[in-house]
């Protein structure tokens, strides 16, 4: 992870520490929860990641970024993570921001018609607000 941002260790997330699982890590920076999905996105790790999630996004308000940076598979499993999240969020007053820079992933989201309901950006520091470390 860049410089850009700083992760808040000890931030409580409904309660509990930040939580990691092989698939989903969850921490809080600058504001935001941020929901990084690692490794294979499939069926098992779907029905792996699925009811912390929803514990996740049942929380009224929530500013909240789903990572799909460190993410090396993903099928429809995972679309339909993320399209339980999001909607999850949006009935709890939310937003949501997608992180997502891979190719077959992003060719995923195009094809189902979701690339423009996701919008994703290509990095954390985008979806946080801050300017690319690397521009300019």
């Amino acid at each position: 992870m860049s410089g850009l941002v700083h992760t808040e260790d000890a931030t409580m997330i409904n309660g509990a520490p930040p939580a990691s699982n092989g698939h989903l890590h969850t921490y809080r920076t600058q504001g935001h929860l941020v929901l990084e999905f690692r490794g294979a996105i499939d069926i098992s790790a779907a029905l792996d990641m699925a009811p912390a999630l929803d514990a996740h996004t049942e929380r009224p308000a929530l500013t909240a970024i789903i990572d799909l940076t460190p993410v090396d598979f993903f099928d429809c499993s995972g679309l339909r993570l993320l399209c339980r999240a999001r909607r999850r969020i949006l009935e709890h007053g939310g937003q949501l921001q997608l992180v997502c820079a891979h190719p077959l992933t992003l060719h995923i989201l195009r094809v189902t018609g979701l690339l423009p309901v996701f919008d994703p950006v290509p990095c954390l520091a985008d979806a946080l607000g801050q300017p690319d470390a690397e521009a300019g």
